[in-house]
């Protein structure tokens, strides 16, 4: 029987797969939990020892979008609940009040994450190709310029920036936190994309040049197509960090722009923090960045060189 030096043997396929799959079991687990936890009540979610088997209760996903206040027995009695989620609240002495806030939050956070995502790609990629095909004194010297602006921690350019949105009037608003976001991974954008420009060969624009393309509609019918992996890489990890951004939220947002990750932690519930309902809004926090990879999990499954010439 012929076999390769290789190949990994049987036994090697096994181990590798058994500590993929604990890896992949022990990084999911405090994801399970916060989902789980969402479907708990207040008191399954504070017991001790934590259960593992409980009830399912919508109690958290009913207290993330409700604002509630506390009535008289009397109250609650001549005002049934006409809906299963009134009915819930009722069980707690309550009443709904109205919608909560986490719903504009939670478009804050649309709106400035994939908005800021879009200019920081978009922006990113002209820069990156021109730096990569393009002649440009001092190109090294600009390019860690551009790469310092990430090295520095947030809360040391913090009060800097709060002056500075104060006085342009940019504080708590849905530009002023797009411009910003824009401006930190911009230095992301642009390193990763020329990386993925360079990969592709010169040959291809020259030829498109030859058959009579402009400069600008061989960028786009030939480099764009080419670069798609990177671009889709890049979008993913600018929105991963707009998305949760915490700390410059909480000092430049306090009402209208104020997006989720300050809003989640200020849940309050009867008698303390309300885990559920902080599991939920956690929950439906996670899905636009699981959708988004998802719908690009293509793209990113193509390759860095695909299409390039091998020389």
């Amino acid at each position: 029987m012929s076999f390769s030096i290789t190949d990994p043997s049987p036994r090697q396929k096994a181990v590798a797969g058994a500590l993929v799959i604990a890896y992949a079991l022990i990084t999911m687990l405090p994801l399970i939990w916060i989902v789980s936890t969402g479907f708990k009540s207040s008191a399954d979610s504070i017991a001790y020892p934590p259960k593992i088997a409980f009830e399912p209760s919508l109690e958290g996903y009913v207290n993330l979008f409700t604002a509630q206040t506390r009535q008289t027995p009397e109250y609650l009695a001549e005002n049934p609940p006409q809906t299963w989620y009134e009915e819930i609240v009722h069980e707690k002495g309550m009443v709904i009040a109205g919608p909560s806030r986490f719903g504009e939050r939670f478009l804050n956070s649309v709106i400035i994450g994939f908005g800021s995502t879009f200019l920081s790609v978009f922006l990113g990629t002209l820069a990156a190709y021109a730096f990569s095909r393009y002649r440009i004194p001092l190109k090294d010297d600009l390019l860690f310029f551009i790469l310092s602006t990430r090295m520095m921690p947030p809360i040391a350019v913090a009060i800097p920036i709060f002056l500075m949105f104060r006085n342009l009037g940019l504080s708590d608003t849905h530009l002023g936190m797009i411009l910003l976001y824009t401006a930190v991974n911009l230095s992301l954008s642009v390193w990763l994309l020329k990386g993925f420009i360079d990969e592709i060969p010169r040959e291809y624009e020259e030829a498109a040049l030859i058959d009579g393309y402009t400069r600008f509609q061989a960028f786009r019918k030939v480099v764009l197509p080419q670069a798609a992996t990177g671009i889709a890489a890049t979008a993913i990890f600018c929105l991963i960090f707009s998305w949760n951004e915490y700390a410059f939220a909480v000092l430049l947002t306090s009402g209208t722009a104020q997006t989720a990750p300050p809003f989640i932690p200020t849940i309050i519930g009867v008698g303390g923090q309300d885990w559920p309902a902080v599991a939920a809004g956690a929950t439906l926090f996670l899905l636009p960045v699981m959708v988004f990879t998802i719908l690009l999990r293509k793209h990113l499954l193509r390759g860095i060189t695909f299409g390039a010439v091998r020389k």
